[in-house]
């Protein structure tokens, strides 16, 4: 988007604010410079109260995640939006995402005050970045939307810290969003792709997205493993490395009268 376009594109708002309104997130993605493709569409669009993006790495989840909260601070003013990473750097990372398409609005960069990785928006609507701890994660409320980027990789504990968070943001609570690659049959984002609840489930492996040349992938087949290249790039949930037996024919054979000996990471499997 040019200057002369930003202009226009600001006067067209209220007076009260500099942030547009647009009702169509995908037009709001491309009036700040972001072109998406189909499935990228597919989720901009979603009005899913729980949603799960499979998709491959590279694949542009965490831009597409700046977008869908900016989005949801935009058009919900004085709302809060979290945003949960594996780590800090992860979380500062996808806060930069928010702040340089906000910069595009005519927001100027700011933090909440209160959250080193965060943005606080002129209508009052704030972003925070949290690291993947649920010690230092605990205090939040009226959640509107929660946002967890590379989910596959997000201890348990804090899914279970977080989720409560979300309780009395509206008369359903507020939406909840798992976005990730795989990283095998075991955790919480496998658990909720492969359980029997409504949530949307969206696929978005390499070889649908026309950003990956076939060279390219073929090259990093070759390079990877079969097995690696089917996990990060195909968006499937693959056995741990190492294992004797499948997953199926445990819990097959399992009984509810005997107790097992189990590791904790052998119980999640479970």
């Amino acid at each position: 988007m040019d200057n002369n376009q930003r202009s226009l594109y600001r006067k067209s708002t209220s007076s009260k604010t500099k942030n547009p309104s647009p009702t169509d997130p995908v037009a709001f993605a491309r009036s700040l410079g972001f072109s998406p493709d189909p499935i990228q569409c597919q989720v901009l669009r979603s009005h899913a109260r729980r949603c799960i993006l499979n998709c491959s790495r590279q694949w542009g989840k965490s831009t597409l995640a700046a977008l869908i909260a900016l989005h949801r601070a935009v058009t919900s003013p004085g709302t809060l939006v979290l945003c949960v990473s594996p780590t800090l750097r992860q979380s500062a990372e996808l806060i930069l995402k928010v702040s340089q398409f906000a910069a595009a609005l005519g927001e100027r960069r700011r933090g909440d005050g209160y959250n080193r990785a965060s943005i606080r928006l002129s209508n009052n609507s704030r972003i925070v970045g949290l690291p993947g701890c649920e010690h230092t994660v605990r205090g939040f409320s009226c959640v509107s939307l929660l946002l967890i980027d590379e989910a596959a990789r997000v201890p348990a504990g804090l899914y279970r810290s977080v989720r409560p968070m979300l309780a009395v943001a509206g008369p359903d609570g507020g939406d909840l969003w798992l976005m990730s690659t795989p990283n095998g049959r075991q955790g919480f984002f496998y658990n909720a792709w492969t359980s029997p609840h409504p949530w949307l489930r969206i696929e978005a492996p390499a070889t649908s997205c026309p950003r990956f040349s076939k060279r390219f992938l073929d090259e990093e087949r070759h390079a990877l493993g079969d097995r690696y290249f089917r996990q990060e790039y195909l968006c499937q949930f693959l056995e741990p490395d190492g294992a004797i037996f499948r997953l199926e024919t445990i819990r097959k054979y399992k009984s509810p009268d005997v107790t097992p000996v189990l590791t904790p990471a052998e119980r999640a499997l479970l």
